[in-house]
């Protein structure tokens, strides 16, 4: 499963590939709910099972999420 983080920095959201140096998506000028949703219809057009690490302001993890919910490994037996 691929990990992604969305993170502000430089007052952008951005989303970026854990390990990348690069971010994979800037959104500027757009709030964290806007944010989370244009993260979300990346990850879900991918076809490949990923994790989105949505942080707060100050870089904590605030929540993660996991596209597509089928492939969420809380939800296995065991």
């Amino acid at each position: 499963m691929k990990n992604y983080h969305l993170t502000k920095e430089n007052g952008d959201w951005k989303l970026k590939k854990q390990g990348a140096s690069r971010s994979s998506e800037v959104f500027g000028g757009i709030n964290k709910q806007d944010a989370i949703k244009e993260s979300a219809k990346k990850l879900r057009g991918s076809n490949k099972p990923s994790s989105l690490k949505i942080h707060k302001e100050n870089g904590r993890i605030q929540e993660e999420r996991t596209y597509p919910k089928s492939a969420d490994p809380s939800k296995s037996k065991g």
